[in-house]
This record gives C-alpha cells, structure tokens and sequence, in this order.
C-alpha cells in the first residue's frame, strides 16, 4: 500500500465526514475479513496524512451489531495507521454527565455478543489485556485541548457497550447505572480489542446526546438532533486542535501489549 496514514479517524453517529481534510481522495483497501464500512477517505491536515472509515457507512446504513469492525481496523492497519481517534454517540448513566458533554472513558463493560472480536481465532493463540482499554498519551491531549476550548468534558468513566440495535430497557438501564458506569452506547466494542491487538493506540471520544431511560426524562427527537449537531462541532473542533499536538513518537505502551499476549 503506497499511502501511508499515521493517524485514524473512525466517525460514529454524526460524524460521517471529519469536513477537515484537504487534498482528499477515497481509496478502496481490501483485507483478509471482507469489506470496510465505506472506502477510506485519505487527506491531509496540518502536515499530517489521515484515514477516515465511517463506522457506519455512507448514509449511515449499518447497524453498530452488523458493523464489519475487522475489516475496518485491518484497512487501517494496511494504510500505516498507529492511533485511532474514534467518536461515538451515547447516553448518559449518571445525573453529572449532561447531553452535551463529551467523555473520554477509561473503563468498558462489554454486553455485546456474537461480533467477531479478535484476529488471533485460528493457528495462533493471544490473551491480549484490556486492563487498561484506552490510550492515556492521547486522552491526555484530547482532555487539555478541551479544556482549554471551554468544551464540557468528563477524563474517566465507563463505558457500558451493548449489543443493540434497540436500545435498554428500564431494567436494564437502572442494572448498568447501579453497577456505577457512566455512559452507555452501541459500538466500542470490538472495535477498541481490535485495535489494540494490531498495536494501535485508540481513544473514544464519547458525545452524551440524553439521559438513558433509568432517568425517565422525556427528550424528544427535534431535542437528541439538535444536541447532537452541538456535540458534532465540538468534536469538530476538539479533533482540529488535538490532531496538531499528537507527537510523532508514541510514548505509551499500547503498541506492546501484544508482545506478551502470544502463546
């Protein structure tokens, strides 16, 4: 592969075109695992080559359980790509976790099942840990940049990913609330595994649109849009500011992990 893209952007609800790329052209990446969501846009920003995959593809037509997660993370790992920037749309679980706010979570609980999760399924065996999901180089830079925008942002929660395409009940919802997470959604995982067993940081950038159903607070869809197009702009500007600052040599561990996970 002749284009080489250090950096990966995976856009979720919303975010179907970052809109800051230049020099932008689509490239078709063929993996072992079949089809990416869409082509991959590749451009330029302030120096530095980018890919971008919408998670859900154009037009957003595949639903988060149905999302080909290894195709997308190995067309990446084809383009050169060592960090992923990943935003994604949840609801809250907790009162101080407004729609509106951003979150970068430390922790997950995964609810998902049947999504193949792992590239080491057959001839190789990896226990790859996930004790700690994301990358702290990247949440830190994320984390300063907002806070110096006057972005509302939360460093640390969990991140309760189920499997969907509904969404929770009220049993359910009050479940994941007692259990002390934060936020919930449909995506992360195996996204966030994935990633790490091909050596590249990641780091979601969780956008809160409402209250989860435990809050039995009525929001509309005319409310939910509305929020979400704020969240998308501030993502917008968190990624235009932050993409600068990710030095070009990784100072985290997350590309040794899988040094000791191979049996």
């Amino acid at each position: 592969m002749s284009e080489r893209c250090r950096i990966g952007l995976i856009g979720g609800s919303g975010i179907y075109d970052p809109g800051l790329l230049r020099n932008v052209k689509k490239i078709k990446v063929y993996t072992p695992y079949g089809s990416p969501s869409a082509h991959v846009t590749i451009g330029e920003y302030m120096g530095r080559m980018i890919a971008f995959i919408p998670r859900h593809g154009e037009g957003h037509t595949i639903p988060p359980h149905a999302i080909n997660y290894r195709a997308n993370i190995w067309a990446l790992r084809e383009l050169g790509v060592e960090r992923v920037l990943a935003p994604s749309a949840v609801g809250s679980l907790q009162e101080d976790y407004k729609p509106g706010d951003i979150v970068l979570p430390d922790q997950y609980i995964d609810r998902t099942w049947g999504r193949p999760g792992t590239f080491y399924d057959g001839g190789q065996v990896a226990h790859i840990s996930m004790a700690d999901p994301f990358c702290p180089e990247l949440t830190d830079i994320v984390y300063d940049v907002a806070v110096s925008l006057g972005i509302p942002i939360h460093k640390g929660g969990t991140y309760v990913c189920i499997q969907g395409p509904r969404f929770s009940t009220r049993a359910e919802s009050r479940l994941y609330r007692s259990w002390g997470a934060h936020i919930i959604g449909m995506t992360l995982v195996p996204e966030v595994n994935l990633a790490r067993e091909v050596r590249m940081c990641y780091l979601t950038i969780a956008m809160v649109t409402d209250y989860d159903v435990w809050a039995e607070k009525p929001v509309t869809a005319e409310e939910v849009v509305r929020t979400m197009r704020e969240n998308v702009e501030k993502v917008r500007r968190l990624l235009e500011k932050a993409i600068p600052k990710i030095p070009e040599e990784r100072s985290c561990q997350c590309s040794k992990y899988l040094d000791e996970a191979i049996m």
